[in-house]
């Protein structure tokens, strides 16, 4: 079945909040479609504190970064795909995502990417346990 992109979007953040919850971390989301971070979580007695960017794809594909890496924000970064099957997850930081993006230019227009080959490795599959 083929999900609408808000749809696809909502099962990558309710599984990160899912996931966070097995956990033990308080996780909610934040304003949809708004600038900033999908998650914000805490841990049971509030000394700890997250923010988490998702990004969800219906398969394997390219995450969008957008034109400038500046704007790479959050404690993590959790890539959701294959949502409508059985999602998989990949979790990074920030600085990871930086360093792995892939500058693509076309008509003169820079855009940036983390290219499945750079985020699909077993160094970042389901890596859950990084987030403490």
């Amino acid at each position: 079945m083929n999900k609408d992109a808000q749809v696809t979007g909502n099962i990558g953040l309710y599984w990160t909040c899912y996931r966070l919850s097995l956990m033990g971390w308080n996780a909610m989301p934040t304003t949809r479609n708004a600038r900033g971070v999908d998650v914000i979580a805490y841990n049971r007695d509030c000394s700890r504190k997250l923010s988490i960017q998702v990004k969800t794809l219906s398969k394997k594909n390219p995450v969008p970064l957008g034109t400038s890496l500046d704007k790479i924000m959050g404690d993590f970064w959790v890539v959701v795909n294959n949502v409508s099957t059985s999602p998989v997850a990949y979790v990074l930081v920030p600085a990871e995502v930086q360093q792995l993006a892939h500058r693509g230019e076309k008509d003169g227009r820079v855009s940036y990417w983390l290219q499945p080959s750079a985020y699909c490795t077993d160094d970042f599959r389901e890596k859950w346990d990084r987030i403490r």
